[in-house]
């Protein structure tokens, strides 16, 4: 396993610990709507690079979508 893909599996189990803690769901449904998020997407996509950064980021992005309906970064 290449060092960018252990940074991806990394990522992936802590933002699925972050949805079922804060969305109170099983794996399995943590799992599906995660993978078929636009954040999963733009994870697998090495062009983004948002696999370097950290679970907590990529959470928060994935609640804007959620939130949202899609991916939109939120200004601070």
């Amino acid at each position: 396993m290449s060092d960018r893909d252990f940074l991806i599996e990394a990522n992936i189990q802590d933002v699925l610990k972050y949805i079922i803690t804060d969305f109170g769901l099983s794996i399995t449904e943590a799992m599906r709507r995660f993978y078929v998020s636009e954040v999963f997407a733009k994870l697998q996509d090495m062009d983004t690079g948002l696999y370097l950064e950290s679970p907590a980021y990529i959470y928060d992005l994935y609640q804007n979508e959620v939130k949202n309906g899609k991916l939109v970064q939120e200004e601070i």
